[in-house]
């Protein structure tokens, strides 16, 4: 066989092994897909066994909708908590609840979010009125923030699982000094960021308190409990803790 034959015939399964290598890489990595905006772009779907930082932005997210009682772990690894908390954040906006984060489910993420990542409904002002830097609390500015965005994500669910009506922030983030001022404990969880105290808004305090069981808030403190009848405060921690006795969440 001539050279130049031989060239042609290796090239020509060179770029059949190329498309071959293609085809198993694009299946294995499942199906492209563009849901994008000022704060983050996801550029693939994702299902369990999934892990990056995309499942951590996917995780935040939806950390409103894990099981009752629990809290969803931002960890990056999309297993079987995970594709709970998206099922169910398909099944309240109507998406096709199969619990794979598709393209729909990415871009309804977007839809609800503004360029900051911030869920459109609640702003970082509104979960810090102490300060503008997030400085002096029990943890650094930077994780006092992030701790605050995945509590307005919280919010965001609770909200939309309320009928999409306004919920009030009376209270957020404190520095140690805000919550000497406003007589908090030394161990609030206003010093991390993650907490949020509820006014009265369209719902009583015990809605809130009550809705608030299912949007991933391992602590939950309402009426009935000293110094929580004017307010539904909720935060998160590292173990359980429920006391509104007035509204039969213990």
């Amino acid at each position: 066989m001539p050279r130049s034959t031989v060239r042609t015939v290796l090239a020509l399964v060179m770029v059949a092994a190329a498309v071959l290598v293609g085809s198993v890489a694009s299946a294995s990595t499942g199906p492209q897909i563009k849901a994008a905006d000022g704060c983050f772009t996801w550029d693939r779907a994702l299902s369990e066994g999934a892990s990056g930082d995309d499942v951590t932005q996917l995780q935040i997210r939806i950390s409103g909708y894990a099981e009752s009682g629990a809290v969803l772990e931002v960890d990056g690894q999309f297993g079987p908590a995970t594709k709970a908390a998206v099922t169910r954040f398909q099944q309240a906006y109507g998406l096709g609840a199969d619990g794979v984060a598709n393209e729909a489910t990415l871009q309804k993420i977007v839809d609800l979010q503004d360029d900051d990542c911030t869920p459109v409904h609640f702003d970082y002002a509104e979960l810090n009125n102490c300060n503008s830097d997030w400085s002096g609390g029990a943890v650094s500015a930077a994780e006092a923030k992030a701790n605050a965005l995945r509590t307005m994500w919280k919010l965001e669910a609770l909200r939309h699982a309320l009928g999409d009506q306004p919920i009030r922030v009376t209270s957020g983030f404190r520095s140690k000094a805000c919550n000497d001022q406003a007589g908090g404990s030394a161990t609030s969880r206003h010093l991390y960021g993650d907490a949020a105290d509820l006014g009265v808004s369209p719902h009583s305090l015990c809605t809130l308190a009550k809705e608030s069981t299912n949007r991933g808030f391992f602590e939950i403190l309402g009426p009935g409990y000293p110094d929580h009848d004017d307010h539904t405060h909720v935060a998160h921690r590292s173990d359980k803790f429920w006391n509104a006795p007035d509204c039969g969440v213990s």
